[in-house]
């Protein structure tokens, strides 16, 4: 029954199988208002396990959309969790084809309307993207959540033509993890462990295909995701936080995509729901937010256009300094602004040479932070005595900003290879450095467009690329700070033969997106609070372990080696009001020698238990993975344990070398953020 207040339905809710075509069957969850009347249906597909991993983040807001009017639902992509079939890999158009052949299913139900929803965060989030960019005619609106528009810029693996190390090997891992664990004999009945054995049988480590080479620009096939978005013809509330890595897909989103059906949100939030996403926050009323737009797209009553006077975008504006971050609401017209033009500061001075450690990047902060205390990045002074710096005081009036930062920079690197890196910081009285945002460009990628052309030492050439999308007000005695590195170790793996590079700072210049400073406040804008729900009612005992830190740095004076340990927090143990006990724990490590590239290696490992006491069922998936690399290439190696109660059901190894050139993926436009 229904515990909302103020909501006008009470609810019920029914676990159900969606039939494909091929005879496949997904799991799904429903929850629908008490109502004789066809309602419409709102779809969240992620590959994501129902069941156990999203349970509690499910129960706070399906029933809160069924308690307002729509049919709601939470389906298992094909192979996941207690859905039949294999799992595939991730980006598998076959999975994109699953969730149209759902969105149809759900129309065609006699308690729907025949008009549906989709949203999503992260894979959930990206899915529904693409499944409106296959054009089911029944699909009317989606709100899509800290999701990529390109995975070859913001998908996190391949920032800039480089390789990702920290993010790269501990998602890989986590996924392994959870396309390893076995359907729930309670929902899936005595199928489970037949199901178990074949998905087991056909997965692959995710670095694997993450690490391969890629297509070059020219070379994609026709149906590639990003080329097909301008023809959704579904409505698009594109959601993003200035903390995740994937904030760059809204501006795409809202300036490729017809205005009459396209908003765009960044917020101060991780990669996490906006009304969840308190640290650093503010958390908003994104329920009620969403509410809106599903009944502007979704209602014959209410249906139709947005109103001319909401903004294209409405973004965050943040006013530092550490530990305690503020800032504001603005809101923007249309994008190009006319609130926003290009400043252009140029660099100036005689040539220098930037040759960083190898350790440079070690308070970069997590790359997909998720709210976590040790998340974002602390202080930059650290980095910026590394990295070459450059300084532009702000005076009388603050310097806002809104959009991405561009830099051009003259290179005349020291070997054929090698990477440069560029944080735009925010300089504090006191000395402290804030990161603002950041970019980087394999020097191999730098051209675009898939080539890979070896630089002639000695030779020097422009690099131009932008950094991540920042929404900032630089204060009045402040400075904003450009500081340019050549490693950004264990975000970026290092290129094995750099030199460092010169930089010459007669030609080179940042370009910032400054937004005017308006004389009132009506583009300032509002949100509720977020909106109440019932919670599903998880409890997470007290363990007596003493607690890891979330992010150690270790440095061996006597060996110039430093160590990253990270714990990624993914839950501890948890126990389900259904009686589930699920306990994970996790660790990740990067070591790297300060002056040599080749000493690079990331390990995760990733262990996780599933209990039921009352049915004695015991399982658990421990997977490792370990990266390391040489001249010529990369040797990932990963290990999978499953065991049912003392019993090893299964064990695979697997090890793969590929070679160093798989890294230098393509660049579109010569730019990349992180």
């Amino acid at each position: 029954m229904d515990q909302h207040q103020h909501a006008p339905y009470e609810t019920s809710h029914e676990d159900v199988r969606i039939p494909l075509t091929d005879g496949t069957r997904l799991y799904a969850r429903m929850w629908r208002p008490y109502t004789d009347a066809p309602v419409p249906v709102l779809l969240e597909y992620s590959p994501e396990r129902l069941t156990d991993t999203t349970a509690a983040r499910d129960a706070q807001r399906h029933p809160w959309y069924a308690a307002h009017g729509y049919a709601s639902v939470r389906v298992e992509v094909r192979g996941h969790g207690n859905s039949e079939g294999l799992p595939g890999p991730e980006g598998d158009p076959g999975a994109v084809a699953d969730g149209a052949e759902v969105v149809e299913w759900l129309a065609a139900q006699s308690w729907s309307t025949g008009r549906v929803g989709m949203f999503g965060i992260g894979a959930g989030g990206t899915l529904a993207l693409r499944v409106a960019a296959l054009g089911p005619e029944p699909l009317k609106a989606v709100v899509t959540v800290c999701a990529t528009d390109d995975p070859d810029d913001n998908g996190a693996y391949h920032p800039g033509g480089s390789v990702l190390a920290e993010g790269l090997l501990s998602r890989s891992a986590a996924l392994l993890s959870a396309l390893c664990r076995p359907p729930d004999p309670l929902f899936a009945g005595e199928e489970w462990r037949g199901m178990w054995m074949k998905r087991l049988e056909a997965v692959e480590p995710p670095a694997h295909a993450w690490l391969a080479p890629r297509p070059r620009e020219m070379d994609r096939p026709q149906e590639d995701t990003r080329g097909t978005l301008v023809d959704i013809t579904a409505a698009v509330l594109a959601v993003g936080g200035l903390y995740d890595p994937y904030r760059d897909a809204v501006l795409r989103l809202v300036t490729q995509l017809p205005p009459d059906r396209v908003r765009g949100l960044i917020g101060p939030w991780p990669h996490r729901y906006p009304d969840h996403a308190d640290h650093p926050g503010p958390a908003i009323g994104f329920l009620g937010e969403t509410l809106a737009w599903w009944d502007r797209h979704m209602k014959d009553d209410e249906g139709g256009e947005a109103p001319a006077a909401e903004p294209l975008l409405r973004a965050w504006i943040s006013t530092p300094h550490l530990p305690h971050p503020s800032g504001h609401w603005v809101a923007e017209p249309g994008l190009p602004s006319p609130h926003i033009r290009t400043v252009a500061y140029a660099l100036g001075g005689a040539p220098l040479v930037v040759d960083s450690p190898q350790h440079t990047g070690l308070d970069a902060g997590r790359p997909v932070p998720t709210g976590n205390d040790a998340d974002p990045p602390p202080d930059q002074r650290a980095e910026d005595a590394h990295s070459a710096c450059f300084d532009f005081p702000v005076t009388d009036e603050p310097v806002e900003i809104l959009g991405r930062a561009r830099v051009a920079l003259r290179l005349r690197p020291d070997g054929p290879h090698g990477q440069v890196v560029a944080r735009l910081c925010d300089i504090a009285p006191d000395g402290s450095s804030a990161l603002v945002a950041r970019g980087g460009v394999d020097l191999t990628a730098h051209r675009g467009g898939g080539r890979q052309d070896a630089w002639s030492p000695g030779r020097a050439e422009d690099v131009t690329f932008e950094l991540g999308t920042a929404g900032h007000a630089f204060p009045p005695g402040h400075r904003v700070r450009l500081a340019v590195s050549s490693a950004y170790w264990p975000w970026l793996w290092p290129a094995g033969d750099s030199a460092g590079f010169t930089l010459d700072p007669e030609g080179s210049f940042l370009e910032l997106p400054v937004r005017e400073t308006l004389p009132t406040t009506g583009d300032r804008i509002t949100f509720g609070e977020p909106d109440p729900y019932e919670p599903l009612g998880v409890s997470s005992p007290a363990t007596l372990d003493v607690e890891r830190p979330e992010r150690l740095v270790v440095r061996d004076v006597a060996r110039g080696e430093w160590r990253v340990e990270t714990d990624p927090r993914p839950g501890g143990r948890r126990i389900h009001p259904d009686g589930l006990e699920l306990t994970e724990e996790a660790r990740e490590t990067c070591t790297i020698v300060e002056h040599d590239p080749h000493s690079a290696r990331v390990s995760a490992e990733w262990t996780a238990r599933l209990h039921r006491p009352d049915r004695a069922w015991d399982v658990t998936v421990e997977s490792r993975c370990d990266i390391s690399c040489d001249a010529a290439g990369f040797l990932v190696e990963d290990e999978v344990v499953c065991r049912d109660g003392e019993e090893i059901v299964f064990h695979r190894t697997w090890e793969k070398r590929l070679p160093r050139e798989a890294g230098r993926t393509p660049c579109r436009g010569g730019s990349a953020s992180t």
